[in-house]
């Protein structure tokens, strides 16, 4: 099945995606997104973060090799599966993973997250985070019977966010916070931290002996600026955080779960792997080996193709807003495929403006309060599928709010 060429370079055919088990598409009931008795395809989802987009056919082939062989049964990678991780970051981020040893697998980012809040905090403790954030953040803190502290980000006259770095160190010192999730790039406010911003977080952390555990899944989805890994910045900060990445989100993996967490400091590494050994949980899939390498190994004539097609869409969406949705502003899009729109500009309360894209629009998108209460007005629309299913979506929403 293998081939020397890119097959999967069409991001314009719609995918039939329904009644494929899709959490996107195929649980709209479940996910409370209709009415009881209302048909659930009867709304256009662009709500969860996963693309409409086949993945690389070097990935699809890996896949179809392994299903062909028939023997799934416990793995674990070579040599050369490390050596493609470090030469993908080295490559694409400048980040320079010294030792295999510091790459742990995971199941998925947010699970590497509850194990780090396991690690090193105990119960009751204060987890900060910097709301609006991506939701599962606050989850997972709850759920683990931690606190949840907000160092809430600055939506600023520049249309962007901002830290608000003095809050910062005072919510550190005054609610004794032994742990900081950071998102980097972020979710959803689109964010690519400056170096200079990640420094000056990271030496109030190092002041004040606080973990810093950066969920990067999104640094490969970058348009304006430099992602750059936080634990590439100084030695110090390297040896004081936890990087947790995947090719999931880059390459459309999500159901394959396969992540990594990337950890210099050996204690902080083994106090991390005994957590996860605490869950039970030991290997990942043979899937997930097959797809991580085959991603990172011949999977970026395809990631640089998406990444020119999002940037489109980017574009598409930017100027459809501006010419048709009075009120409505686009926060400028530095990273991430998922737009963080603001309406509160059309006067409209928050209730009244999810009762129009839900009711009137017929759209599926995350209402920004679940990211925090300083998400209220905002809605979360993915942007990773084909153009005309974009246009299809813009077209309701200048419906529902010009009408």
């Amino acid at each position: 099945m293998s081939e020397d060429f890119e097959r999967n370079l069409d991001f314009d055919t719609v995918i039939e995606r329904r009644h494929t088990n899709s959490i996107k598409y195929d649980f709209a009931v479940e996910q409370r997104a209709v009415k009881p008795g209302e048909d659930p395809y009867s709304l256009l989802p662009l709500w969860v973060a996963d693309m409409d987009f086949k993945t690389s056919s070097f990935i699809q082939d890996e896949l179809i090799r392994v299903a062909e062989y028939g023997i799934f049964g416990y793995s674990e990678p070579k040599d050369d599966y490390y050596e493609t991780i470090k030469n993908f970051y080295r490559r694409r981020h400048n980040y320079n993973i010294e030792d295999r040893k510091w790459i742990i697998k995971v199941p998925g980012v947010m699970f590497a997250l509850g194990m780090a809040i396991k690690a090193f905090s105990n119960e009751g403790d204060s987890i900060l985070i910097q709301q609006p954030v991506y939701m599962h953040f606050a989850d997972v803190i709850i759920n683990n019977n931690r606190k949840v502290e907000s160092n809430n980000l600055v939506y600023g006259e520049d249309g962007r966010y901002h830290i608000d770095f003095e809050d910062f160190e005072k919510r550190i010192i005054e609610n004794n916070i032994k742990l900081f999730l950071l998102c980097s790039p972020h979710n959803p406010v689109c964010r690519v931290w400056t170096r200079e911003e990640l420094t000056r977080l990271g030496e109030i952390c190092l002041k004040h002996n606080v973990i810093v555990v950066s969920d990067e899944i999104h640094s490969d989805f970058v348009y304006e600026g430099t992602h750059t890994v936080f634990g590439s910045i100084s030695e110090e900060l390297a040896n004081n955080s936890i990087i947790v990445t995947a090719p999931t989100k880059t390459f459309n993996l999500a159901g394959i779960q396969i992540a990594h967490a990337f950890i210099k400091n050996p204690s902080i590494r083994r106090a991390f792997r005994k957590q996860i050994f605490a869950s039970g949980y030991s290997q990942v899939s043979i899937q997930g080996i097959v797809s991580a390498q085959a991603a990172y190994s011949k999977g970026e004539v395809w990631l640089d193709a998406l990444l020119k097609y999002i940037k489109g869409n980017i574009d598409f969406t930017n100027k459809f807003i501006k010419e048709n949705l009075k009120g409505v502003k686009l926060v400028p899009m530095e990273a991430t495929y998922l737009a963080w729109i603001d309406f509160n500009g059309t006067g409209l309360s928050p209730d009244e403006i999810q009762r129009r894209i839900r009711n009137k629009a017929r759209l599926w998108l995350n209402n920004g309060i679940l990211f925090g209460n300083t998400g209220e007005g905002f809605q979360r629309l993915n942007l990773a599928c084909p153009r005309s299913t974009l246009a299809e979506a813009l077209n309701r929403l200048k419906v529902a709010f010009n009408s």
